[in-house]
């Protein structure tokens, strides 16, 4: 079966005479047709959603969780627009190259978010009454508060790596912004099974924007929207740098950092480090990519080596599967070609297997690598790839938590009061996890990369005169 994907334009479905095929890698099999929509278009719909912001805005925020938390139920096991929850499962595997039981934890971990809004948005909004939302104006600690909401849309062009990004962006529709969505090349599958979720939930139909389209088109819901959220490499996010009104989700270069106190004692730790590394594939910015110790930095990369020597491809539908395959070889093949570019140089040395890139079955893959620098300036040090990948690196900590630069997620293992101070004042580092934490486990009360209530709405002074009688 090929499934017709047509564009949403703000919940209206509009298929397009200009369509791209999304194919199994492995087979050639064209999976869908997904329709496309053209950059004029894309700014058309863009100016409109204003009605679909009033659309959400005659919603209250509670009965918007409510929603949330139904198409959390229905996200998960429902069948949604003729697709089953299985056949989500196995469709997403074949395009993206994740392992079914890989997919199954994505899908958990947004049920987990949708049936947990309540929570999320209490951790994101530090506890406000979300009347507050609904009445333009409420009480914070016994303090007026008003919030202004700063756009009408949130745009979201998002990547085709892992489904479980889409978590980031859920809490908008629980705090009445509609959402623009351009999905991933690969991955129309979880955007879309969401929005369909969240349709048969009862939510508006405004409240939807699901735009494939080209880079023209995605710059377009980027900086029309007036906030947007993009995930993607150095190259795609560097462009929005600058812009206060989009937020980046690029390489997290996520740590885990061992100081003095317990370094001697990293066996303890060692299940911490290969979860951190490994979970979901070592596609997640908050995969760990570099290990720093002040000691024992060669018996760390050997015993992490020793296990991951152990982690193989497995066929999709394994419970036991570790690994994910590569949608696009040539992608496999260019990290492949960079990590042994980056050996060739002094300073660094590779512990694990020597035949990193194999095929199996059709389906291409990076075996999990470990690589001893010397140091944090060398070219495979502080970088991070889309597998299980990670750096070892002996420094003085005091000297090299200094040196760590933009951090993702970092680890910090230490009984010391003023290391944990140091770490927790960083200026660098996102999310802290203070103890035997993964890097890879997240909060979701916590921000992730940004605070997304701070980021859709701006606190703004409020004052009522004592009398209502004006002279």
């Amino acid at each position: 079966m090929v499934y017709d994907i047509p564009v949403l334009r703000l919940g209206e479905a509009y298929p397009s005479l200009d369509t791209l095929p999304v194919v199994d890698p492995r087979t050639g099999d064209t999976l869908a047709l997904v329709s496309q929509a053209n950059n004029g278009l894309v700014r058309r719909d863009v100016l409109k959603a204003r009605e679909a912001k009033a659309a959400l805005n005659a919603c209250s925020c509670a009965q918007l969780i409510e929603v949330c938390r139904d198409a959390g139920e229905l996200f998960l096991s429902a069948t949604l627009d003729g697709m089953s929850a299985d056949g989500y499962v196995q469709l997403l595997s074949r395009t993206s190259g994740l392992p079914h039981v890989m997919v199954r934890r994505n899908m958990a971990k947004i049920h987990t978010v949708l049936t947990g809004m309540e929570g999320v948005l209490r951790g994101l909004t530090r506890g406000l009454d979300l009347s507050t939302l609904d009445n333009g104006v409420g009480e914070q600690a016994g303090v007026p508060v008003s919030y202004a909401a700063m756009t009408d849309a949130l745009g979201v062009v998002l990547p085709s790596n892992s489904p479980g990004v889409n978590s980031i962006w859920l809490p908008a529709i629980a705090l009445k912004t509609p959402v623009i969505v351009k999905p991933g090349r690969e991955e129309p599958w979880t955007p879309l099974r969401l929005i369909h979720a969240f349709l048969q939930a009862g939510c508006p139909r405004e409240a939807f924007g699901f735009y494939p389209t080209d880079h023209e088109g995605a710059d377009s819901i980027l900086t029309l929207c007036g906030r947007g959220i993009v995930f993607g490499d150095d190259k795609t996010t560097s462009r929005y740098a600058d812009n206060p009104g989009v937020e980046t989700h690029g390489t997290g270069r996520s740590k885990i950092i061992l100081a003095d106190d317990v370094a001697d004692h990293w066996r303890d730790y060692l299940d911490v480090m290969l979860a951190s590394i490994l979970d979901n594939g070592g596609r997640s910015c908050i995969n760990c990519s570099c290990v720093l110790t002040p000691r024992h930095a060669d018996a760390i990369a050997e015993a992490l080596a020793e296990r991951l020597d152990k982690v193989n491809p497995r066929t999709p539908d394994d419970p036991d599967a570790r690994l994910s395959a590569f949608a696009n070889p040539m992608f496999a093949e260019w990290i492949d070609e960079m990590i042994r570019e980056g050996l060739q140089a002094p300073g660094a040395r590779r512990l694990t297997r020597p035949d990193r890139l194999v095929v199996r079955d059709g389906r291409h893959y990076l075996l999990p690598t470990i690589v001893r620098c010397e140091s944090l300036d060398h070219p495979l040090a502080n970088t991070e790839f889309l597998f299980p990948y990670a750096s070892v690196i002996e420094a003085p900590i005091d000297q090299a938590i200094d040196q760590i630069g933009p951090t993702l997620a970092a680890t910090v293992l230490t009984h010391d009061p003023a290391l944990q101070q140091r770490a927790i004042g960083h200026p660098h580092i996102d999310r802290l996890n203070l103890g035997p934490v993964p890097t890879s486990r997240v909060e979701w009360d916590q921000p992730h990369e940004g605070n997304l209530f701070e980021f859709l709405y701006r606190r703004r002074a409020i004052q009522r005169a004592e009398s209502v009688g004006m002279s």
